[in-house]
């Protein structure tokens, strides 16, 4: 098998015109990436093309949970509540390396949206729907039990608390891992490629689609039987090159982010609160850093960089005042931020917030299949069954298709016999790594981001330069990026291979220049193709910022 390399991305672009795909997927996000590892563990040739990096739209600038959506049950959202809640369970099986079990804590206050019996109820009907397991059923706290766990919290109405766990994420490296197991499993994965149009047979439907490589300009043709458009907030804009969209069926809507040093807001554990206008928000520690999010906006401007507003920054500042008074956290603390866009499906008379985070298939007369809304935590559901559909379409024509197993299929990187392993192999990996001259730290850091994938990185300790500037560490992430995640660019690896521009940003700055040359080094840039992604870059750092 080919490594999900830079070099195999070239291959597989010069082989397109003379390969047939079962499936072809638009959109490199996790609803693109989950159906494409679907299809081809069914045994569908499948062909995925991303116009950015994979999960560079809402699937990098979400509030990173793999969570059920308790706020749903207000709504009286049954169904998504019981079927996103018991796959939370099933991406922890999958990917423990990359979701983490933690308990949130849920203070109610006087005048608060959940009261002491209403949160007791609600939190015991989620645990029946999601299936939840006796060691992570929900607790209910006392006022002086919720302030020993987070001293912080305002005390003034606080009546009591719930808590109950959600499961940790990153949600880019989730949808790369998803990603390098479907290439794993044989489909063709190609980030930085745009669809321009559609291809057709002779009775006017869908077969195929036309592509432009956006590094540099060449254009492709790609046949397939089914064209599945993932395309996230970008669906619409795919869909109009297939026939004219007479009503908008998606709201695209904006949340945000802010972090700040652990030291500023050093909460001891997660915590889920309401606003006085009414909406929910998360506060997280991760690795040193606290994250507060997220706003829920109507958003109508640049899908592909959306912008942070003092306004937004204002509003979760409020918030945050409101919740823990204590910390006297102010403009300045904030370190990076980011904005991500959510495409919810259009529901006359709900507001943003009410909308409901259901996903919904619409087929075009051209037969384009296109799969909208949804929520991170249920991608496989969605993909499987988006994929039983394409399967029923392909057997009326002879192809032969196997049964889903993405419930059991452990994801690159996590194939552990038990998440309850993984623990024990970061701390026996992190030792052996110290062997090719890393600090037991950087194993562990190592160890923990990439799970069993960490011995493929440690295997890429004879190709580092020793006359580079950066770390041995920093090297072999570098290059794991290049040859077996498919990075192109320095933010690729800055934001979506390692998170740093939103959770460690002072390093990015260490390090942008180093990582640059390093780069244009390995992928042979000209000096304009240099100055472009230092641009880019630089762009980025300024977004983060705010």
């Amino acid at each position: 098998m080919k490594p999900f390399s830079h070099t195999n991305r070239t291959h597989s672009l010069q082989q397109l015109s003379t390969a047939r795909y079962d499936v072809i997927v638009v959109g490199g996000g996790i609803t693109g990436t989950g159906i494409a590892l679907d299809a081809v563990s069914r045994g569908l040739k499948t062909l995925l093309i991303e116009m950015q990096d994979f999960a560079a739209g809402t699937s990098s600038r979400s509030t990173k949970l793999v969570h059920g959506g308790l706020r749903y049950l207000k709504q009286l959202e049954v169904k998504l509540v019981a079927d996103v809640g018991k796959e939370r369970a099933i991406v922890y099986e999958n990917a423990p390396h990359v979701t983490h079990p933690e308990w949130m804590l849920l203070p109610f206050y006087k005048s608060g949206t959940f009261g002491k019996l209403s949160t007791s109820f609600g939190l015991q009907v989620y645990d029946f729907l999601a299936g939840v397991k006796k060691s992570e059923r929900r607790k209910m706290l006392s006022k002086e039990e919720v302030l020993k766990h987070e001293p912080l919290l305002n005390e003034d109405g606080l009546i009591g608390g719930g808590e109950y766990v959600e499961y940790r994420t990153d949600d880019a490296r989730l949808t790369m891992e998803v990603a390098k197991k479907a290439h794993e499993q044989g489909a063709d994965l190609i980030n930085y490629t745009k669809v321009t149009g559609f291809l057709y047979d002779e009775q006017g439907k869908v077969n195929g689609v036309q592509l432009v490589d956006q590094l540099t300009g060449d254009s492709y043709t790609a046949h397939g039987t089914i064209v599945v458009n993932a395309g996230g907030p970008w669906v619409e804009q795919v869909m109009s090159l297939d026939e004219k969209v007479e009503a908008h069926k998606l709201l695209l809507t904006k949340g945000v982010h802010l972090v700040f040093d652990r030291s500023v807001l050093p909460l001891h554990q997660p915590i889920y609160f309401d606003t006085p206008d009414g909406r929910m928000i998360f506060a997280i520690p991760r690795n040193g850093k606290t994250y507060v999010g997220t706003t829920d906006t109507v958003y109508e401007a640049d899908l592909i960089n959306p912008k942070m507003t003092d306004e937004d920054k204002e509003y979760l500042l409020r918030a945050i005042t409101t919740m823990f008074p204590k910390a006297f956290v102010g403009m300045n603390d904030i370190e990076s931020t980011w904005a991500g866009v959510r495409p919810l499906i259009q529901e006359e008379g709900k507001g943003t917030s009410e909308i409901s985070r259901k996903d919904e298939v619409w087929e075009s007369s051209t037969g384009l299949l296109t799969i909208a809304g949804g929520k991170l935590t249920g991608y496989r559901k969605m993909a499987e069954e988006i994929t039983n559909s394409i399967s029923k379409k392909l057997k009326t024509q002879g192809v032969k298709v196997g049964p889903c197993v993405t419930k059991t299929l452990r994801l690159s990187g996590g194939e552990f016999n038990r998440p309850g392993d993984y623990r024990a192999y970061v701390e026996d990996r992190a030792k052996e790594l110290t062997k090719l001259g890393l600090s037991f730290q950087d194993g562990l850091n190592i160890a923990s981001m990439y799970g069993t994938n960490a011995n493929q990185v440690a295997q890429l300790v004879s190709h580092v330069n020793p006359s580079s500037q950066l770390p041995l560490a920093i090297q072999l992430t570098l290059l794991y990026s290049i040859e077996y995640e498919m990075a192109m660019t320095p933010v690729d690896y800055f934001m979506r291979r390692t998170g740093a521009i939103f959770f460690d940003i002072h390093w990015v700055e260490q390090w942008k220049a180093p990582v640059i040359s390093y780069m244009k080094e390995v992928l042979n840039w000209s000096s304009e193709q240099t100055n472009q992604y230092r641009e880019e870059l630089e762009a980025r750092l300024a977004d983060a910022k705010g």
